[in-house]
């Protein structure tokens, strides 16, 4: 959980400090990949129109949530210009997230993040939001092809030139993103304050190294598809399988692979501990997420106003330590070498202590 000197809370939601940098925000978020609903995976995703997503937008508000995510592949740029129109004239009391350098085309400066990518991409995601700025750019993933230098240089620039006021990083592996911090250093140019991740009860990979680096140096978390893309709401059990409009019978495959025994057992727990403290089962499963280090927010992927309405109750009361010990225990899994489980790191606490 985030350390006092971290934490805020305005108009009855809890913020929390973005990294190593002073921008503060909430700890639910919304994304956007349900604007719009073009193309095979962002069609199962949602189909949220401008009416639709101001209704979304006020209930978020309402509740504190002023940070919004999207991308400029959610459904070929329509999620941004869907969601620059829904937060119209309300610009100024919001904060807004994109990311860029997944391909939107087939030619060859159409993916990607070099400097005449990355300018022209901003541009137009401005356009579409309706803005001149972006409070957090995020790159969606690691270019392996543009030099590290040009990429900074480039964000350098965007930054100075107030298109831009903070950058991060999403899919990024952990050497990817110490190879680009060291360069930053090195020259001076804006480091990433933010690693966008896939993060769940069903999916602990990112404890392997990019919580650790996170940790070390001070990438605050924003996360993904906190219920393990849609396998954690509480309709998926032993003795029940996915509904039929579940997304999940054409999505599953666009997503992390998750073992059927690993969820069930989790769900299992889950649904007691839900039972314990008067929730629903996403909500505990987002609560569990709000205390794990380096979690700065989670966003929220809700298709529905009742969806949302119920995602909102994961905050303003907390897991005590019991049940956040017996939904650890459930959901660890073994971490490839070397990245070794924190307790096995127990001989080894004074040089690699395990995050508390």
């Amino acid at each position: 959980m985030s350390s006092g000197n971290r934490r805020r809370i305005i108009a009855g939601m809890e913020t929390r400090r973005l990294g190593r940098s002073g921008l503060q925000i909430p700890v639910l978020s919304f994304g956007a990949g349900t604007f719009g609903g073009s193309g095979p995976l962002f069609s199962n995703w949602g189909n949220t129109d401008v009416a639709g997503a101001r209704r979304l937008v006020d209930l978020c508000l309402d509740a504190g949530v002023t940070l919004f995510d999207t991308a400029d592949v959610y459904s070929d740029g329509r999620s941004e210009e869907i969601l620059g129109e829904a937060l119209r004239g309300r610009r100024d009391h919001v904060l807004l997230s994109t990311k860029v350098g997944l391909p939107t085309g087939d030619g060859p400066n159409d993916a990607g993040t070099s400097r005449a990518r990355l300018v022209d991409s901003v541009d137009a995601a401005l356009r579409r939001l309706r803005t001149e700025h972006i409070d957090l750019l995020q790159l969606h993933a690691f270019d392996a092809f543009t030099p590290v230098e040009e990429v900074l240089w480039t964000l350098d620039a965007l930054v100075r030139s107030g298109k831009v006021r903070y950058i991060g990083v999403s899919n990024f592996a952990g050497w990817q993103i110490m190879k680009s911090l060291a360069v930053a250093d090195r020259y001076g140019y804006p480091r990433y304050v933010a690693n966008q991740v896939y993060y769940s009860l069903v999916g602990r990979d990112y404890e392997a190294e990019l919580l650790p680096l996170g940790l070390d140096q001070g990438l605050g978390a924003l996360v993904w598809s906190p219920l393990g893309w849609g396998r954690l709401t509480g309709r998926i059990r032993r003795d029940r399988p996915a509904p039929p409009d579940s997304r999940l019978h054409t999505t599953a495959a666009y997503g992390p692979p998750v073992d059927d025994e690993l969820m069930y057992d989790v769900v299992d727990v889950l649904l007691e501990t839900a039972a314990e403290v008067g929730r629903s089962v996403p909500q505990v499963a987002i609560r569990w997420l709000l205390n794990r280090p380096t979690v700065t927010s989670v966003i929220l992927g809700a298709r529905t106003e009742e969806q949302l309405l119920d995602n909102l109750g994961a905050v303003g009361w907390d897991l005590t330590a019991d049940q956040m010990a017996r939904l650890d225990a459930v959901s660890q899994v073994e971490h490839p070498y070397p990245h070794f489980p924190y307790q096995r790191q127990e001989g080894f606490a004074r040089r690699n202590p395990a995050p508390v």
